[in-house]
């Protein structure tokens, strides 16, 4: 946890819109890439896990997500085949989906929680089970900077692109509601989260970010002090003249800028001592949201760690009330 303030004074982050411009293709970039990974898709495949978990029923899930690659994830829901509204949550920086069994809050809850792995990641604080199978040109170690020359190329495009997909897969699973879908995720999951619900339109009922990371880059890549957003300073220190061309293809995926295309009702979270994604980056997605329902919960004391299982607890109230549980 960080043990002192490393962004500006609440009274500031709350009136912080900073004037970041989307690129003149960005809806036809990513309406591109989403439209060649469904023409890919080929049909999801649930399997029955017998793990130690014997209250809910967990299955391994297998799907396709950006160029038609396999994805891995789970799906754990409450026994019985009542029809039920869905959370999707995607993982934090370095993690993947973990074992069998390993993330039950939400079904606990009595949601379908769908657990999507990270491609490429899944060996850093939890395992994965999916490779990215797609090659890059120079890159600084970790994921931040691989084909970050074009936007075509970059790792999250492929990244958002499977958690796009997997909103397309849930609402066809059986037992889901499709019209109760709600997509959440700490830092890096955060970030998708957001641009699931920006990018997959109507389908996203909801949106619980905590702590996203991936937002505002021109301001969290010289400012943050600590990785991962570092990873992308180091690689301008070496290649000093690439600077536009980096901040081009981050536009396509800062959540401060998709952020203006979610409509779906919103909660935010927001850690004020976190060093990892500053405070100022949430509130830059968090004010670009066009949903007439949206809140964002303040933690003054608390670094990345964000609110931890109390925000989880606010979190489930403000869903139940929306999705009528």
């Amino acid at each position: 946890m960080a043990v002192t303030f490393t962004d500006m004074p609440i009274e500031l982050l709350r009136a912080y819109r900073p004037a970041l411009e989307a690129p003149a293709d960005l809806d036809a970039f990513w309406a591109d890439t989403l439209a060649e990974a469904r023409a890919a898709a080929r049909p999801a495949v649930l399997t029955p896990v017998h793990a130690p978990v014997r209250a809910l029923s967990v299955f391994d899930l297998a799907f396709t997500g950006f160029a038609g690659d396999e994805i891995r994830g789970w799906v754990v829901r409450p026994p019985g085949d009542e029809v039920l509204p869905a959370v999707i949550e995607y993982i934090g920086y370095g993690g993947g989906r973990g074992l069998p069994g390993e993330r039950l809050n939400w079904a606990t809850a009595g949601y379908v929680h769908v657990v999507m792995d990270t491609r490429g990641q899944g060996s850093t604080w939890s395992v994965g089970d999916t490779p990215d199978p797609h090659g890059s040109a120079a890159a600084h170690p970790g994921v931040m900077t691989r084909g970050i020359r074009d936007p075509r190329e970059y790792y999250y495009r492929r990244l958002i692109a499977d958690a796009v997909r997997l909103v397309d897969v849930v609402r066809a699973l059986p037992g889901v509601d499709p019209a109760r879908i709600a997509v959440t995720g700490g830092s890096q999951g955060g970030g998708l989260s957001i641009a699931a619900a920006a990018l997959a339109g109507d389908a996203v009922a909801a949106l619980l970010p905590d702590v996203p990371f991936l937002c505002d880059f021109p301001n969290a890549i010289t400012r943050t002090p600590s990785a991962p957003f570092t990873e992308i300073t180091r690689y301008l220190a070496v290649h000093r003249d690439e600077a536009e061309r980096v901040l081009r293809t981050l536009s396509y995926v800062d959540g401060a800028i998709l952020a203006r295309r979610v409509t779906a009702p919103a909660l935010f979270s927001v850690a004020l001592m976190d060093d990892v994604v500053l405070p100022s980056g949430v509130f830059a997605a968090f004010h670009a949201l066009a949903s007439e329902d949206a809140a964002i919960e303040v933690y003054p004391y608390n670094g990345h760690e964000g609110g931890g299982h109390r925000h989880w607890m606010t979190q489930v109230a403000w869903l139940d009330a929306r999705f009528g549980r």
